[in-house]
């Protein structure tokens, strides 16, 4: 979940550090990046479009109870075909060894639901400052929660400064170190996966939100991230992968690094010896995060991107960015920000969750009446190709409109496009081996289309708006329609 004073927080100045990082690479398409692409088990190059789902405030016989079937069916009206659903350890597992089934029954009522409309689901295993025993914060069960019998003093005002407390670190540093607790957290994982390692929807597994650890004393926060992930979070990822694959093969594991990558620290993760792994950054500046606007000329995404490709290029492994976007979209630098960060995702990434699918107040994408996005966020529903059948050799992303370049696969397949509501709707040309099911999509609805293309040559989709008395029309204006 978002954090907002962390540099603040640190009481350091890690600014000063990251300036003498290098720039991000000057690339404008992902293909030639060496970052590989994300595919599906048809070997279909897949790009991910989505929010986050999560019900922080349920719990026992009412958790999830926010998360209703009309989320997933705006999420997917609006063209987005990916969903990161945060699952909570304290809530699966109340008590040692007991594995709540009424709250594996609810996750499988969302998983029913995305399945329903096409949407594709990565299962968040989901921490805000360790769990329950440091108040109202969900995570890891107060049962697993070693403090060592030190201190912890709340901090209304700023949440995140609660990871810094004592007793939050030491908890942490018993995760990782402690049989007893590694083995439990290993179970955990194997029970999740089993009950849904054949559930159509699922995508894979985030395997921890976001995590943490202890400071030592004369560590700045940079230093300290890269040797908790290189000595804490890198083993518990390989010992966390083993458990899924005792009754899971086929899924994703999605790995994040500390939260300090935000601020374009590249991270000391090691290898995670699993053939299906996806480095999953988060995507927040502490500025943003304390309700501060976008400021194109600092150089932080240029940070971020050079620090955030490191690891998918030395390991060899896909990028999905799993949480991203401000506080308060409406702030005067805020559309520059969306067009800036959704360029850079495109460059490098396999795809994207923002923070989130919710109706009215911070980070919500929608309006508390559920008919338009929030200020900025329509332009995240853009015009994409979930699946492509073949080699991508460029896209672009107009405004509005989208086109596709690809080398069509020996065994063909099915090329998939996902185009958000429009006014006037939109056209679809294609042009070499390929033939869409779709030329023309009428105003005010999603649409999909299939190009099935033979093998040889290039292929290439252009999507355009049609235009009205004044021009094209934008993606993502006017009434939801169908969304209610």
């Amino acid at each position: 979940m978002p954090k907002r004073l962390l540099l603040r927080t640190a009481g350091i100045a890690l600014a000063a550090l990251l300036a003498l990082l290098p720039g991000a690479p000057g690339a404008t398409a992902r293909p030639g990046t060496a970052v590989p692409r994300l595919t599906d088990e048809h070997g279909r190059v897949l790009t991910l479009h989505g929010w986050n789902l999560a019900d922080k405030t349920h719990r026992g016989g009412q958790a999830l109870a926010v998360i209703t079937e009309r989320h997933l069916r705006d999420m997917a009206h609006r063209g987005f075909d990916f969903a990161r659903l945060a699952v909570f350890w304290d809530d699966l597992e109340p008590r040692p060894g007991r594995y709540d089934t009424g709250y594996l029954r609810k996750v499988e009522r969302v998983l029913d639901w995305a399945h329903r409309y096409r949407i594709r689901v990565v299962i968040d295993a989901h921490q805000d400052v360790y769990g329950p025993a440091f108040g109202g914060h969900r995570g890891i069960p107060a049962w697993a929660t070693r403090t060592d019998g030190l201190p912890y003093t709340p901090h209304p005002d700023d949440w995140f400064a609660e990871y810094f407390e004592p007793a939050v670190q030491a908890a942490f540093e018993h995760l990782y170190q402690d049989a007893d607790l590694r083995r439990a957290q290993a179970r955990m994982w194997r029970v999740l996966a089993a009950r849904f390692a054949g559930h159509p929807a699922v995508l894979g597994y985030d395997l921890i939100n976001e995590p943490m650890g202890r400071l030592r004393p004369g560590e700045d926060i940079a230093t300290a991230a890269r040797r908790i992930e290189a000595a804490q979070v890198t083993p518990m990822y390989n010992r966390i992968a083993a458990a899924i694959r005792e009754v899971d093969r086929r899924h994703w594991l999605f790995v994040e690094p500390t939260p300090a990558v935000g601020e374009g620290v590249p991270t000391g993760l090691g290898r995670i010896e699993d053939a299906r792994v996806v480095y999953a950054p988060h995507l927040y500046n502490a500025a943003m995060e304390a309700a501060g606007d976008y400021d194109p000329s600092s150089g932080w995404l240029e940070r971020y991107e050079a620090a955030a490709v490191r690891y998918p290029r030395e390991f060899g492994v896909p990028v999905v960015v799993g949480e991203w976007g401000p506080r308060d979209s409406s702030l005067p630098h805020m559309g520059r920000f969306y067009r800036d960060a959704l360029a850079l995702l495109a460059r490098y990434a396999s795809g994207w969750a923002g923070w989130q699918w919710c109706y009215g107040g911070e980070y919500c994408a929608y309006e508390r009446d559920g008919r338009s996005f929030e200020p900025n966020k329509e332009r995240t529903a853009v015009p994409y190709a979930p699946a492509v059948a073949g080699e991508v050799t460029s896209e672009t992303y107009g405004s509005p409109g989208y086109r596709l370049s690809y080398r069509p696969g020996r065994a063909g397949g099915t090329t998939e496009l996902s185009l958000p509501p429009a006014p006037r709707g939109w056209t679809v040309a294609v042009s070499g081996p390929a033939r869409a099911d779709v030329r023309v999509v009428r105003p005010g609805v999603r649409g999909t289309v299939r190009v099935r293309a033979r093998d040889g040559g290039h292929g290439s989709v252009t999507v355009g708006a049609v235009p009205g008395p004044r021009g094209p029309a934008a993606p993502g204006t006017g009434p939801c329609g169908r969304c209610r």
